[in-house]
């Protein structure tokens, strides 16, 4: 079946990740969504306070818990080295997965032509670009074959949640209640994730 597979570091997931891809997934006519959360993400190979690939992976587990709508595949996980995406496509074409919509942020789209191998990606997969309201691009600034995106942008809810504002919360000692599932919640307090000041 047509599927929403959504990649990212989901450092951690939080309510926005969830509500804007499930909003997106409806609007698309799509029943399953799939969460892909990275092991090493190229642009943050360095990233202070990224936390460990099996407690990102654990944490969106926990946050989807009996949502029908929802899974979490490890096929990036469980993976060394850096966190490519047409390396995951072809993992989940291997499995005989196919038409495969993957969801990005409508800030990342300037930066596709520039990701690994992203002319194979075009040709692989259906990408959808999620916006906020009132989301301009001046989208003669990209490479002609990454136009046709343009066709691909579904608006999504403004939703003011991020894994930024959680960490730095969570490093000030200040509760994250509502920000992101009770589970994910007691998961990172239990761990003694975020306490640290970073990025």
């Amino acid at each position: 079946m047509p599927t929403l597979y959504f990649g990212g570091s989901f450092n951690p997931i939080h309510h926005g990740h969830l509500a804007a891809s499930r909003f997106v997934a409806e609007a698309l006519g799509l029943n399953r969504i799939i969460l892909v959360p990275n092991s090493t993400p190229p642009h943050k190979a360095n990233a202070a306070n990224l936390a460990e690939a099996a407690d990102r992976f654990a944490m969106c587990q926990l946050a989807v818990c009996g949502d029908p709508l929802f899974s979490v595949d490890g096929v990036e996980s469980n993976r060394s080295g850096p966190s490519y995406t047409i390396d995951t496509i072809a993992a989940l074409e291997s499995r005989g997965e196919r038409d495969i919509h993957w969801l990005i942020g409508a800030d990342m789209l300037m930066y596709l032509p520039y990701w690994h191998r992203p002319q194979e990606l075009l040709a692989k997969v259906n990408f959808i670009v999620m916006a906020r309201p009132g989301w301009t691009l001046d989208w003669q600034s990209l490479p002609a074959e990454f136009r046709k995106l343009k066709e691909d942008v579904v608006e999504a809810p403004l939703i003011q949640i991020s894994s930024t504002e959680i960490r730095d919360r969570v490093s000030k000692g200040l509760p994250i209640d509502y920000l992101t599932p009770p589970a994910v919640c007691r998961y990172i307090r239990n761990r003694g994730l975020y306490l640290k000041q970073g990025v």
